[in-house]
């Protein structure tokens, strides 16, 4: 008669603090994303720059995030994923004190990049769960360090918001905030977290990280500077030829490496690249969330006719902030449904929330109970789908490669991320109200917000496909083959039903 022993409470107890320290630096990573969003404006005005120059606030943390990210998930599987884990942090400190401390929007821009390196934490937290957690927990550790994704790209909002209230508005102390909790994650991580046990060693891939580097900038670039430089004109639509080069150059020169840091094979591993496909949307619908409610929350009733006339700090603390805190919670239970009804159909259930969710919004924006309820839906969506993905990825792909599989799907979140705020900058601008009193500053027609959301329910409907269609032939042999034994072990109640 077999049965399941538990494990000893120090080791327990060492799981859970392992499991704290990196829901927090997952929490810090999503941080970075939006933290600035809710006062672009606000920089622009204290450092006498246009809204193209503030956008490169944005940009920069994206493009180097999107070189970064697989490089340092590469990195950590070959090298160690705690001592990369504290060099991403060190230079995150790094830039979040640089942007603090400077009036000027260059210097600002590069702390910004400096601050983008964080989101390889996010991957390389993955990792060391795989290492350190029994399969049978694994499921809710990485749906609680994924479900935190969500909650801090909504806490950034909030916070943002109550930093910044009042007359004499001040950018600087935001990041005094990413500078602190990057310094208290940091300390955790070198306290609690343990050291690899395993390390692949090998030589980098210097030139598969450069050729992808410059197709993901060439590819971000005019997807987040488009509005800007113009979709049609020279710059975006060479940007887009340049991308469509690079991708192929890499593909090749990933082919005729020896020790490639993306092995192509696993790049087009079902699950990992249906995965990757559905992250692209997942990561659309949370922008789409968050920007379309945030400014349906501040236009004027009065004068449009539609919207509430919130200030920022209320359009995020009443309308944003109920959608974060139930993307907490939902976390809570995406490990629990992951293990009940497997990842994919987990996955289904996110989208379903999601084009519930968007529907809603669409349909009835027009009282703030509504809004909020919808959003909590769509945040509920994100949580789940945040779990799903990397589930998904542990389960095709073997440990060395988590840390790079897990860095790819980041960058497909982000570059949907990137969609979903360019597009939905662009459907609200291309159509504004007439005739309004002078003074008043463009308006979107009501119209655009509809269009806004049914979209983003539409990317949520091809995540119910790859779900339901893409996902269907997974089979669980190859992870049998991949993991170690430690991995494969059996669940308690599994192991008592067997015997």
């Amino acid at each position: 008669m077999s049965q399941t022993l538990a494990p000893p409470p120090g080791r327990r107890r060492r799981e859970i603090a392992v499991v704290l320290v990196l829901s927090l630096a997952a929490m810090v990573v999503s941080m970075m994303q939006t933290l600035v969003i809710p006062i672009l404006g606000l920089i622009g005005s204290s450092l006498g720059s246009s809204a193209a120059e503030v956008s490169w606030v944005t940009t920069a943390t994206l493009l180097s995030a999107a070189v970064f990210t697989p490089l340092l998930g590469r990195l950590g599987d070959q090298h160690g994923k705690k001592p990369t884990l504290i060099g991403v942090l060190v230079v995150m400190i790094a830039g979040s004190v640089l942007a603090a401390t400077t009036d000027s929007l260059l210097w600002l821009i590069v702390g910004r990049v400096l601050q983008g390196a964080a989101t390889a934490i996010f991957p390389l937290a993955l990792s060391v769960l795989r290492e350190e957690v029994p399969a049978h927990r694994l499921p809710g550790a990485m749906s609680l360090v994924s479900g935190t994704l969500a909650f801090g790209s909504g806490f950034a909002l909030v916070t943002t918001g109550l930093l910044t209230r009042g007359d004499n508005a001040d950018y600087h102390p935001v990041f005094w905030l990413a500078a602190g909790l990057a310094l208290v994650t940091l300390l955790a991580v070198v306290l609690l977290v343990p050291a690899s046990r395993t390390r692949t060693g090998g030589r980098t891939d210097l030139l598969g990280a450069l050729t992808l580097a410059l197709f993901l900038v060439l590819l971000l670039l005019p997807i987040s500077q488009g509005h800007e430089w113009g979709w049609t004109s020279a710059r975006t639509l060479g940007s887009f030829a340049g991308a469509v080069v690079m991708a192929g150059v890499w593909a090749f020169t990933e082919s005729r490496v020896r020790e490639p840091m993306v092995d192509m094979k696993m790049f087009l591993h079902r699950p990992v690249l249906f995965s990757n496909l559905a992250g692209l949307f997942v990561g659309f619908g949370m922008f789409a969330q968050f920007l379309g409610v945030s400014y349906l929350a501040q236009v004027p009733q009065d004068i449009a006719g539609y919207g509430f006339g919130a200030s920022v700090l209320r359009a995020s603390v009443e309308y944003l902030l109920p959608s974060t805190i139930a993307s907490l919670v939902a976390a809570q239970f995406g490990g629990l449904l992951i293990r009940r009804i497997g990842p994919r159909l987990t996955l289904a259930l996110s989208a379903v929330t999601g084009i519930a969710g968007f529907a809603w919004l669409a349909a009835a924006h027009s009282s703030t109970p509504s809004v909020i309820g919808a959003g909590m839906a769509v945040g509920t969506a994100i949580s789940l789908g945040y779990a799903a993905m990397p589930a998904l990825i542990v389960a095709g792909v073997p440990p060395h490669q988590t840390g790079v599989a897990n860095g790819i799907n980041s960058i497909s979140r982000s570059v949907g991320s990137s969609i979903g705020s360019a597009l939905i900058t662009t459907l609200l601008a291309s159509r504004t109200i007439e005739h309004l009193p002078a003074g008043v500053p463009p308006l979107p027609a009501e119209s655009q917000f509809t269009l806004s959301f049914t979209i983003a329910g539409v990317a949520f409907a091809f995540v119910l496909a790859i779900a339901l269609v893409g996902l269907k032939r997974q089979r669980q042999a190859p992870r049998a083959k991949h993991l170690p034994a430690a991995e494969t072990a059996p669940e308690p109640a599994a192991a008592t039903a067997a015997a």
